[in-house]
C-alpha cells in the first residue's frame, strides 16, 4: 500500500484530508466477476456519458495525477467521444482512483463543480487534467483557482476538499474496485467488462469497439 496519508496532508494546508487513505483495503470485498462487480452501485453515483443502452460500455479507472490518465485524456478520449459516445454507441464511464491525496482532492472538487451534472464533471476533470502539474506542484493554489473559475469561493474549496463525508465514499469505492476488480494501477480499463490495463492509443480503442459493435 502507499503510505501518503499523513506525507501529503501537511502539504496540502488542508487537515481534513489526513482522514482520506487511498489504497487501503477494507477486507470485505470478495473479488467477483468483472461484468456483476462492475453493475453494483457504489457509494458515489457514477458520471458517465452516452446513452445507457449503448452496445459497449468502457469504464477507465483513472487518477488526476497519473500523466497516462491526462494523456488519453487530451489525445484519445476527444475523439472516442466524438465518434462513438456523441452517436450513441458507446457509453463512458469515469471512476476515480486517486493514487494519492492530491489526486483524491482534485477529485472531490470536480464532484462539488459538478454536482450531478456529468457534462460539468467531464468539464472540471480535462480543467484538472490539463494542469496536472500545477495540481501536484501548488495543490491548493491550483485546486482554488480551478474553483474559483467555476464560480466557487475560497471557504467552498476548502469545505469541499474537507468534506470527510465525500472523501470516505471515495475511499470506499477505491477499496472496493481493488478488492472486487483488482484494479491496483492506472489507467485501468473495462471494455464490456473485460479488463485492459494501461493507456491504449485511439488505433488501439477503434479496433476494439469496431469488433465489439460487429457483434
Amino acid at each position: 500500500m502507499i503510505p501518503i496519508r499523513h506525507a501529503f496532508a501537511a502539504a496540502l494546508s488542508l487537515a481534513a484530508l489526513a482522514g482520506f487513505s487511498p489504497l487501503h483495503p477494507v477486507g470485505d470485498a470478495i473479488a467477483q466477476e468483472p461484468t456483476a462487480a462492475l453493475a453494483q452501485p457504489l457509494a458515489l453515483s457514477d458520471m458517465m456519458l452516452g446513452p445507457a443502452n449503448a452496445p459497449v460500455t468502457i469504464v477507465e479507472y483513472a487518477s488526476l495525477t497519473c500523466p497516462h490518465c491526462a494523456a488519453f485524456e487530451e489525445n484519445v478520449f476527444p475523439m472516442l467521444r466524438s465518434r462513438y459516445v456523441d452517436t450513441g454507441k458507446v457509453r463512458f464511464v469515469f471512476r476515480p482512483f486517486p493514487l494519492d491525496i492530491k489526486a483524491a482532492a482534485a477529485t472531490v472538487l470536480a464532484r462539488c463543480i459538478a454536482g450531478d451534472d456529468a457534462e460539468k464533471f467531464f468539464g472540471a476533470v480535462d480543467t484538472l487534467f490539463k494542469q496536472q502539474n500545477l495540481v501536484i506542484a501548488q495543490t491548493t493554489y491550483t485546486l482554488k483557482q480551478v474553483g474559483k473559475q467555476s464560480g466557487m469561493s475560497e471557504q467552498a474549496v476548502e469545505a469541499c476538499i474537507g468534506d470527510q463525508a465525500l472523501l470516505d465514499k471515495l475511499s470506499a469505492d477505491q477499496n472496493f474496485a481493488l478488492e472486487a476488480l483488482k484494479v491496483g494501477s492506472t489507467p485501468t480499463f473495462f471494455i464490456n467488462g473485460e479488463k485492459i490495463l494501461g493507456a491504449m492509443s485511439f488505433e488501439e480503442l477503434d479496433a476494439k469497439i469496431k469488433s465489439l459493435l460487429k457483434r
